[in-house]
């Protein structure tokens, strides 16, 4: 147990002012602000943001009722899902505190209670809190530039980062395979920012742009070189140096404009439209495309030297159906930012809506699933989004997902396919709670300790 006093202080929420000043006395080594209702219990929150809360359920306007305490509750945890909060509960109150806990609370106390108990209590809260802030922040630190605009738990999609991250550092073309919408962009620009490269990111989109205008885009031109080229015009390459430059949708690239591109890969020098004058060029290049370019290269409609050219790193991107609970992480982390964009506070997903999110085969990837997840927080009108906001079948039973999950561990070995089923469990869970480790444990039905065993045991962040 830590002897330090916290760096925070703690928040007593107690309508019974009595009780209050005997809570704050008995617990006069902590530093403590006081509150008597939810509104105010949140003023002091926002103002001081404690990492600890001892609270009464039982609260005005009607401390009879539990409603304001599970409203105060709630509120707490999303404004700081990291919170430990203890609740004070009356003796027969026993349905209440599990509630509580089912919610995100920390513990809870039966009053009366014992001071020097709930002392040693507040005390690990504190401590447990320091350890967890602690580590986020290491992770912070840790945390490779190619991850900073992606999120995800799954290990195939956290090993693709990994991978961007190794070859970062080196010039390497690189290729990103997958289906549309799987976040190649994204990686991209993560590799981009793990280079270190002063230059800029360039991207530009080799499908969007007309055959007769894609070569001046690509390489610019020279004043003169065609009619209305009124002045000099440096293209996306030269744009490039020092920086990195993305061909998006690469298998569109004109079979015309192919050998003039191998041309700048192999020599790092490009001529304008119209010029006569080599420019030599320092510039990352990274493709990405959904087709499949060996099937191009045989229909010969892609140069077989170029992809070799192109394809020194080739990095194969999951679509989201195949990235353990992802979809439901990515549901959270996108409904959060359309509460901040519309600025409302009260909205979350049904538990029939995160079934449907985990069932759902999303062929439109992240980009389906963010617009899906958009347009259900602008149409919900309660605090609700359910399956008909997301325009979402109604999710069959769970207990196909525990077949699917033996069945893709593709092996008859009991300890494989178990170890399969408790991480798509482990991470369905942690991706419904939105990371809520003590809301998890109790979805799965284990302890917290027990939780935290299993995922260090597999390697789940």
């Amino acid at each position: 147990m830590s002897t330090d006093a916290p760096s925070s202080p703690l928040l007593i929420v107690e309508d019974d002012l009595a009780l209050q000043k005997q809570i704050k006395w008995s617990l006069d080594r902590f530093e403590c602000v006081t509150a008597s209702d939810r509104e105010s219990a949140l003023v002091q929150f926002r103002r001081h943001q404690p990492a600890v809360v001892t609270m009464d359920l039982g609260l005005p306007p009607d401390p009879d009722s539990t409603s304001e305490g599970f409203k105060l509750l709630e509120q707490l945890l999303a404004a700081d899902p990291n919170v430990k909060v203890i609740v004070l509960t009356g003796q027969n109150d026993q349905a209440n505190a599990l509630r509580a806990i089912a919610l995100g609370a920390y513990d809870f106390f039966a009053k009366p209670f014992e001071p020097e108990l709930l002392g040693l209590t507040i005390d690990r809260a504190f401590r447990l809190a320091e350890l967890q802030a602690e580590n986020r922040r290491l992770q912070t630190i840790h945390q490779p530039d190619a991850l900073s605009g992606l999120i995800t738990r799954d290990p195939e999609m956290l090993r693709v980062c990994r991978m961007i991250e190794r070859v970062a550092s080196s010039d390497a073309t690189v290729l990103l395979l997958g289906e549309s919408g799987t976040g190649k962009e994204v990686l991209a620009q993560g590799l981009h920012q793990a280079s270190k490269r002063s230059g800029k990111f360039v991207a530009i989109n080799c499908a969007a742009i007309p055959e007769n205008l894609l070569e001046s885009e690509l390489f610019g031109y020279e004043r003169g070189a065609f009619t209305g080229a009124t002045k000099t015009t440096i293209g996306k390459i030269e744009t490039a140096n020092g920086g990195t430059l993305m061909l998006d949708e690469i298998g569109d690239l004109p079979f015309s404009l192919q050998a003039k591109l191998l041309r700048f890969l192999q020599e790092r020098k490009i001529e304008r439209l119209g010029g006569r004058q080599e420019i030599a060029v320092d510039v990352r290049v990274v493709c990405a495309t959904h087709q499949d370019l060996h099937s191009q290269i045989a229909e010969r409609r892609f140069r077989e030297d170029l992809y070799y050219r192109l394809a020194e790193i080739v990095v194969q991107i999951p679509t989201l159906r195949q990235r353990q609970g992802d979809a439901v992480l990515l549901a959270h982390a996108f409904l959060r930012r359309q509460l901040q964009d519309h600025r409302r506070s009260s909205l979350a997903f049904s538990e029939e809506a995160l079934r449907a999110i985990e069932q759902h085969a999303w062929p439109g990837n992240v980009r389906e699933l963010m617009s899906a997840v958009r347009r259900a927080a602008i149409m919900a009108d309660g605090p609700r989004i359910t399956c008909r906001e997301l325009n979402l079948p109604e999710p069959a039973g769970e207990a196909a997902d525990a077949d699917g999950a033996a069945r893709r561990a593709g092996e008859l070995d009991l300890r494989s396919v178990r170890e399969a089923a408790e991480r798509q469990a482990v991470l369905a869970a942690l991706a419904r709670t939105d990371g809520n480790v003590a809301k998890a444990s109790e979805l799965l039905g284990v302890s917290r300790p027990t939780l935290y065993d299993l995922m260090r045991r597999l390697a789940i962040q």
